[in-house]
């Protein structure tokens, strides 16, 4: 099975292990949102707006009267759009909504569909290139709403290939730009803090796959040794 079929199966798990949402009553503010959006948001799923889905999905909690609840039960228009490029909202409001719907502690049925979506996303993109969704965005995403980096890195080290490596190649140019690696955080509300993890990574584990020589620098080491151990 290819990696896009494994990433399709786990959009479907996702789509059958959030069908038990039921709607419910949304209620929230009357300022920005309107009699009838509430009412096609407490409607059927499939019937709500494509528009309203990413508005709600990108709207300050504080919007609505029980936003963990509106926003499980908008997953599954929210991740399928978001993984195949199709979602217009940042991929990294994404994530951090879904840290603040607190999605870890929904029952295990739905934040196991929703981690098995991260694996077969991520094994997904490394595995084409260019992939529907930029590189960065792919891993800020499941860092911030995982809270963790390395595995996704680890995974990218034993991945080898064109693809992979055309994608790493393009998160350095990325990061290197201006050296924001030194100071990079991913997330809306820049919660993650990877530069010591990245970096290291960057300098080890795949040096020998890039070719750009900034990471070469001296100073790059420097801030490296510091920040490993800043006493």
């Amino acid at each position: 099975m290819s990696r896009s079929e494994q990433l399709t199966r786990a959009l479907d798990a996702l789509d059958r292990a959030f069908a038990a949402e039921e709607p419910f009553p949304v209620t929230g503010c009357l300022f920005c949102y309107g009699e009838q959006d509430l009412a096609e948001l407490s409607g059927p799923l499939h019937l709500i707006p494509d528009d309203l889905v990413s508005s709600a999905a990108a709207e300050v909690p504080s919007h609505w009267d029980d936003f963990p609840r509106l926003y499980r039960r908008l997953v599954p228009r929210i991740i399928r759009p978001v993984v195949t490029g199709r979602f217009h909202v940042d991929e990294e409001l994404i994530a951090s909504r879904l840290t603040q719907a607190g999605w870890t502690t929904w029952d295990a049925p739905l934040a196991d569909a929703l981690r098995g979506v991260w694996t077969a996303w991520w094994q997904a993109t490394l595995d084409i290139h260019p992939s529907p969704v930029p590189i960065r965005a792919t891993l800020s995403l499941i860092t911030v709403a995982t809270d963790s980096l390395r595995p996704w890195l680890d995974r990218w080290a034993v991945t080898h290939g064109p693809a992979a490596d055309a994608h790493l190649a393009d998160l350095v140019d990325d990061v290197m730009f201006e050296f924001e690696i030194t100071d990079l955080r991913m997330g809306f509300y820049d919660e993650y803090h990877a530069t010591a993890e990245l970096l290291g990574w960057l300098l080890t584990d795949v040096r020998d796959r890039v070719t750009d020589a900034r990471l070469d620098d001296p100073y790059l080491l420097e801030h490296l040794r510091t920040t490993q151990h800043p006493n």
